[in-house]
């Protein structure tokens, strides 16, 4: 019978958090994408990296203001900092793809309507400097 190679104890717990990051990213990014109104922009490895980004974010920021206190992100309020971590990467996606403001040769254009309404590619409004 050939021998069955075994991982090391280190290597085993860096599988685990592997696994439990990409589980509660996963868990986080959904929960940011469905608390957002309107069309989510991208798939499943956006949502996932989105979330864990998001999970860093909020934990890390919740940890700076309570000064240096570990703060597990498997956890009730690590899910909700983490929720709201992915909340604001989600918005700033949004924003900085062009979703909530077009930026054109003739001004900037305010998106007032959905992305693909009646065939048309957006509705916009003008705003002149």
């Amino acid at each position: 019978m050939p021998a069955v190679p075994e991982l090391s104890q280190a290597a085993q717990q860096w599988a685990n958090t592997v696994l439990v990051w990409v589980g509660f990213g996963t868990l986080v990014g959904l929960m940011a994408k469905a608390i957002m109104p309107g069309r989510d922009p991208g798939g499943a490895v956006a949502t996932l990296m989105m979330g864990v980004g998001g999970s860093v974010i909020g934990c890390g920021c919740l940890s700076y203001f309570y000064h240096g206190d570990h703060i597990s992100p498997i956890s009730l309020i690590g899910f909700v900092v983490g929720t709201a971590g992915a909340f604001t990467l989600l918005f700033f996606y949004r924003l900085l793809g062009g979703r909530i403001f077009r930026e054109g040769d003739t001004g900037i254009h305010s998106v007032v309507g959905p992305r693909y309404a009646r065939g048309r590619r957006y509705t916009s409004t003008r705003i002149d400097d």
